[in-house]
C-alpha cells in the first residue's frame, strides 16, 4: 500500500512539471483534475528504520508542494488566456477580396479635387461609400458600358424633356471604349455623378426655396443617393427609375405635356417650331419646378390655397369637391407657401392681435397716450394672463410685445365668425371676414391685409370639412355658428392644409391658364433659373393708402367696422386719430 501511495505521489509530480514545462505554447494547457489524496491513515513517505515490528501511529499526509497543483483562479482563466503577439485561433477574419483594378482606381480617383470640385459632398461621401464596400465596377465591362449604363445615358441627354437642363450633366461618351483602367474608372465615376445630380434635380434639388424668396417654406423630398445607387443598380430599367424620380403629380405631368407642344416636341405637334426662350415656356418651367418641391403626397383629403389665383379648393381623391374665392395678403404681408395640417375650427372666436398689427398700429398710439384705439376696437389688454388698466403703464418704458390685446368674439370681431387653424411657424390661418370686406371677393385681384387667408363662404366651408373630416351634418355645423362662444372642433382625420403660388395650370380641357405673379416670384425664380428675368415684370408697388372707401371712416363706429385683424397696412388710415 505504501507502494502506490508514493507512485500516486510521483505521478502528480511528474504531470505538474509537464504542466510547467508547457507553459508560453501556442495554445493553452487545460488544467488538470486534482487527484483524490489516500486515506489519512496512509503516511506521505517511508518510515524511519525500527528494529520491533511494532505498529505505527497514523501520520499525517504530508501536504502537496504549491508548484505542484496550480492556484485557485488558473482552472477559469487557463482556457481563455491567448499569448500576446499571436491572432486567435477562431473568428479570425476573412482575407478581403481583391478589389477589381477599376474600383482600385476609382477608389483613387474619387479623392481627385478635380473631380471633386461640382460634385455635391452627399453624391461623393455615398460613392466612397458604395465602392469601398465593392469588388466589381457597377457600370464598365469588358466591353464599355453595360445596356443598362448606356439607357441611364441616354436617358439623361432628354433631361430637356423633364424641364431640366442638359447641360447641367457632365456625360461620358456612351460608346466609347476606354483604353486604360483610369479611363475606365473616371467614366464610371462621371455616370455616377450624373445619375446623382439628375436624382437631385428630378427631386427640385437644384435649388434651396427659401434662398429664392423667404416666401418659400419648403423642403424638396430629396432622395439619399446612396438609395439611389442601391435602387438603380437593382433596377429592370434604368431608365424607367430615373423617369420614376419626377413628381408624379397628375399638373406636372400635364404642364410638362404643354413644355413638349410649346417646344415642338409632341409628335402630335407635327411642323411645330420650338421656342425655347419665350416667356410661356419658361412660365412653364418655373411652375414644374415648385411642383417638385411639393410633398410626394398630397393627401386623399386636402385643401389647397393658390394665393395667385385668389382660390381655395377642397380636394378628396384627387378630385375638387369645393372651390371658394380667398382674399390673400398684399405685397408687403405676401401670403408664404408651407404646408400644414388643419388641426381645429373655432366657431365664434375671440380675437388677439397679432405682433404686426401690435407692433405698427397699437403700440404707436398707447406710447403717444392715444388710448382711444382700445376703446374704438374693443380691445382688453392683459399681461401675463392677469387684466391691466393700460392708461396706468408707461409704454415708453415697458416691452410692449409682452402684452396682449384680445378682442372678444362678437359682431365687431377682427375675425368674423370662424376661423380654421394649422398650425405653422408663420401663425398664419384661414378666417372670416366682416361685411365690408365681402365687397373685395368681385375684385379680380385681392390682394388685402396680412399673409391670413380669408374665403367667401367661410360657413359652407367649414361644412364640408367638417362633414368630410368628422361625418358632421350641416345643421350640427350652422347650430355651432349660431350658438357656439370660441367653440372649438377637433379634425378626425388628416387633413393637410397646402398654401401654394401657381401661376401656371392646366384645365379640365387640357389648356394651359395662367395668372397673374402677384407677388413677383416668377421673376424670382426666372433670374435663378434663366440667369434674366426678362418677360417677368415687377410687381406694382405696394398702395400707402387704404383701400377705396376706408379712408374717409373717421368716426369711431365706422373704424370699428372697417378693422381686420391682418389688416395692418390697410388699418393706418382708420387706425389714425
Amino acid at each position: 500500500m505504501r507502494g502506490t501511495y508514493l507512485i500516486a505521489v510521483l505521478a502528480v509530480l511528474a504531470l505538474a512539471l509537464a504542466l510547467r514545462g508547457g507553459e508560453g505554447h501556442a495554445q493553452a494547457v487545460p488544467p488538470l483534475p486534482q487527484l483524490p489524496l489516500p486515506e489519512p491513515t496512509l503516511t506521505p513517505s517511508l518510515p524511519p528504520p525500527t528494529p520491533a515490528p511494532t505498529p505505527e501511529p497514523p501520520a499525517e499526509p504530508v501536504p502537496v508542494a504549491p508548484e505542484v497543483t496550480p492556484p485557485a483562479a488558473a482552472p477559469e482563466a487557463a482556457p481563455e488566456a491567448v499569448p500576446a503577439g499571436e491572432p486567435p485561433l477562431a473568428d479570425a477574419p476573412p482575407a478581403p477580396v481583391p478589389a477589381d483594378p477599376v474600383v482600385a482606381s476609382i477608389r483613387s480617383t474619387l479623392a481627385d479635387p478635380v473631380l471633386r470640385k461640382d460634385a455635391h459632398a452627399d453624391d461623393l461621401a455615398a460613392l466612397e461609400a458604395v465602392y469601398a464596400a465593392r469588388s466589381a465596377p457597377l457600370w464598365m465591362t469588358e466591353m464599355g458600358f453595360s445596356t443598362k449604363a448606356q439607357a441611364a445615358l441616354f436617358e439623361i441627354e432628354k433631361a430637356g424633356d423633364w424641364g431640366l437642363e442638359r447641360t447641367a450633366f457632365e456625360l461620358p461618351l456612351s460608346s466609347a471604349l476606354p483604353t486604360s483602367v483610369e479611363a475606365q474608372a473616371l467614366a464610371e465615376l462621371k455616370l455616377n455623378l450624373a445619375i446623382l445630380r439628375y436624382a437631385r434635380a428630378a427631386r427640385g434639388g437644384r435649388f434651396t426655396p427659401s434662398a429664392i424668396s423667404s416666401l418659400f417654406d419648403q423642403r424638396p423630398p430629396l432622395r439619399d443617393p446612396k438609395s439611389v445607387l442601391a435602387e438603380i443598380e437593382v433596377a429592370d430599367a434604368a431608365d424607367a427609375y430615373l423617369q420614376s424620380l419626377h413628381p408624379k403629380h397628375e399638373q406636372f405631368a400635364l404642364l410638362r405635356q404643354a413644355l413638349l407642344k410649346a417646344r415642338g416636341e409632341d409628335t402630335g405637334e407635327a411642323g411645330a417650331e420650338p421656342h425655347a426662350d419665350d416667356v410661356g415656356v419658361k412660365r412653364l418651367l418655373i411652375n414644374m419646378e415648385r411642383w417638385r418641391w411639393m410633398p410626394e403626397n398630397l393627401g386623399s383629403l386636402h385643401v389647397w390655397n393658390n394665393s395667385p389665383e385668389f382660390m381655395l379648393y377642397v380636394v378628396k381623391d384627387g378630385k375638387r369637391i369645393y372651390a371658394d374665392k380667398i382674399l390673400v395678403g398684399t405685397i408687403g404681408y405676401a401670403t408664404p407657401v408651407f404646408t400644414a395640417d388643419m388641426k381645429t375650427i373655432v366657431f365664434n372666436p375671440d380675437w388677439i392681435a397679432p405682433p404686426t398689427v401690435v407692433k405698427e398700429n397699437i403700440l404707436p398710439h398707447l406710447k403717444s397716450k392715444r388710448f382711444g384705439i382700445l376703446k374704438s376696437h374693443r380691445l382688453f389688454v392683459s399681461y401675463q394672463g392677469k387684466p391691466v388698466d393700460a392708461t396706468r403703464i408707461d409704454w415708453n418704458s415697458v416691452n410692449g410685445m409682452a402684452y396682449t390685446f384680445l378682442q372678444k368674439t362678437g359682431p365687431h370681431n377682427n375675425l368674423g365668425k370662424i376661423k380654421f387653424l394649422y398650425p405653422n411657424r408663420h401663425t398664419v390661418y384661414m378666417h372670416d371676414t366682416l361685411p365690408v370686406r365681402k365687397k373685395y371677393f368681385k375684385q379680380p385681384v385681392r390682394l388685402i391685409g396680412h399673409e391670413c387667408v380669408r374665403m367667401e363662404q367661410p360657413l359652407r366651408f367649414a361644412e364640408v370639412l367638417l362633414a368630410e373630416a368628422n361625418g358632421m351634418s350641416a345643421a350640427r355645423a350652422k347650430e355651432l355658428w349660431d350658438k357656439s362662444d370660441n367653440g372649438s372642433v377637433a379634425i378626425g382625420k388628416k387633413m393637410p392644409v397646402h398654401m401654394v403660388y401657381f401661376t401656371a395650370m392646366v384645365d379640365d380641357e387640357g389648356k394651359v391658364r395662367t395668372v397673374a405673379d402677384v407677388y413677383g416670384l416668377d421673376r424670382k425664380m426666372a433670374t435663378a433659373m434663366f440667369g434674366s428675368a426678362t418677360g417677368f415684370p415687377q410687381p406694382p408697388p405696394e398702395s400707402k393708402t387704404p383701400p377705396p372707401g376706408e379712408a374717409s371712416a373717421s368716426t369711431p363706429a365706422a373704424r370699428r367696422t372697417t378693422a381686420d385683424n391682418d389688416m395692418a397696412r390697410a388699418m393706418q388710415g382708420f387706425f389714425g386719430d
